[in-house]
């Protein structure tokens, strides 16, 4: 399954993530887009707080925003469809 093989390579240490797969993941646990200004694209979860900006930087998203989707999937103990 898709989905596991990146949740996989991101839990490994992996930061080099393509824009792609992490919209794929993101809507995988249930995170929305809720709005897109210039480069920064926003998503919410329903019951979470926090919200989520990713940016597509030449087809990849930047590391940071990557340990910081993780650290919020972790924190809420979220699960995949």
């Amino acid at each position: 399954m898709k989905i596991e093989k990146i949740l996989k390579r991101l839990l490994a240490g992996t930061h080099n993530v393509k824009f792609g797969e992490m919209l794929y993941l993101l809507e995988a646990f249930g995170f929305e887009l809720d709005r897109t200004k210039g480069s920064h694209h926003i998503f919410k979860h329903v019951g979470i707080n926090e919200i989520v900006n990713i940016q597509n930087v030449n087809g990849e998203v930047k590391s940071y925003q990557v340990k910081q989707v993780l650290t919020i999937i972790e924190r809420n103990s979220l699960t995949y469809k």
